[in-house]
C-alpha cells in the first residue's frame, strides 16, 4: 500500500509540472465561462427569443447563471466537451511514457506494474476531481458576480443536489480519463488515442445516437451503451430543476440507474484493462 501511494504522489507531482496538466485545465474553465455565463450573459442583454439564442428571452437567459443553476453550469458539459479534455488527460498520463521512452525506467524502479499503473489511474482520479472543483468553484463565483450586478436572489442548490451533480461529474469525468488513459497503454503512444477519442466522442457517438433516434431504431440497444449517452442521461438525472434547453450532450435516453451502472462499468473495465495490459505486455521494444 506504501508503495501505491508513493506512486501516486510521483504521478500529481508529474501532472503537477506539466503545462499540458494547466492547459486543459484552463481550457474546460474557458470553455465553461464562455457558453455558461458570458454568452448566455450578454445575449440576455438584448436577446429576444431569436434563433441564435433557441428562443429564450433576455429573463431565460439570465436566470440560467444565476446560483441555482450552478450544478448545470459545471457539469452539463461533461458528457461530451469537457470529457474530451479529461479523455486528452487520461492519454497523456499513459501515453506519455510510451511515446517517451521512460515506461522501462519506471517499470525497473522497484514497484511492482499493478502498483504502477494502478497509481497512475488514482492520480488521474484526484486529478479529475481536484477539475471538477476548480469549475464549480469559477461557476460559482461568476453566478454569484452576475446575481449581485443583476440585483438578483442569491439562491444556491441544496446540499444534496450538489453532492448528486458534482459527484456524478466527477464519476463521468474519471470514466473518460480512464478511457484515455487505457487507450494510452493499449496503443503505446499519446497522439493516436488522443485523435481516435476526440471523434468517437464528438463524432462517432452523435451520429450513431441521431440514427437510432431517427431512421435506424434498431440501434438504440447499441447507443443506450455507448458511453457518452450514459454519461448524457447519468448527467441529466441529477440536474436540479432546469431553466432553459439542456445542454449538448445531456439527454434522458436511458435511466439515471443505469447510467450510473454503465459509467461504473467503464471506469472498472478501463481500469482492469490498463492493470491487465500493463502486467502482461512486453514494454522493451
Amino acid at each position: 500500500m506504501s508503495d501505491l501511494v508513493d506512486v501516486t504522489r510521483a504521478e500529481l507531482a508529474k501532472l503537477g509540472r506539466r503545462p499540458a496538466t494547466w492547459v486543459l485545465l484552463v481550457a474546460g474553465i474557458t470553455l465553461n465561462q464562455v457558453f455558461g455565463f458570458v454568452i448566455p450573459y450578454l445575449s440576455s442583454k438584448n436577446g429576444s427569443g431569436n434563433a441564435m439564442t433557441d428562443g429564450q428571452t433576455g429573463a431565460q437567459l439570465l436566470a440560467g447563471t444565476l446560483p441555482d443553476q450552478v450544478v448545470t453550469n459545471t457539469t452539463g458539459a461533461f458528457p461530451v466537451f469537457t470529457g474530451a479534455l479529461a479523455l486528452v488527460l487520461g492519454a497523456l498520463v499513459t501515453g506519455n511514457e510510451f511515446t517517451g521512452g521512460t515506461v522501462k525506467t519506471l517499470l525497473t524502479q522497484g514497484p511492482r506494474r499493478t502498483t504502477v499503473f494502478g497509481g497512475q489511474l488514482v492520480a488521474l482520479v484526484v486529478a479529475v476531481g481536484a477539475g471538477v472543483l476548480a469549475l464549480f468553484l469559477t461557476c460559482a463565483a461568476s453566478s454569484f458576480g452576475i446575481a449581485q450586478a443583476e440585483d438578483q436572489v442569491v439562491a444556491w442548490p441544496s446540499v444534496a443536489d450538489l453532492a448528486a451533480g458534482l459527484g456524478s461529474g466527477w464519476l463521468v469525468m474519471a470514466m473518460w480519463a480512464s478511457l484515455g488513459a487505457v487507450a494510452g497503454v493499449l496503443l503505446r503512444s499519446v497522439a493516436l488515442p488522443i485523435g481516435l477519442g476526440v471523434v468517437w466522442i464528438l463524432g462517432i457517438e452523435n451520429l450513431v445516437s441521431a440514427v437510432a433516434r431517427t431512421s435506424l431504431t434498431s440501434l438504440q440497444p447499441l447507443r443506450d451503451v455507448l458511453p457518452g449517452v450514459s454519461s448524457g442521461s447519468l448527467i441529466g438525472s441529477v440536474l436540479p430543476t432546469q431553466v432553459g434547453p439542456l445542454p449538448p450532450g445531456v439527454q434522458s435516453a436511458v435511466s439515471g440507474g443505469r447510467g450510473l451502472a454503465t459509467v461504473t462499468a467503464y471506469l472498472a473495465l478501463a481500469a482492469l484493462a490498463i492493470l491487465v495490459v500493463g502486467r502482461r505486455r512486453d514494454v522493451a521494444a
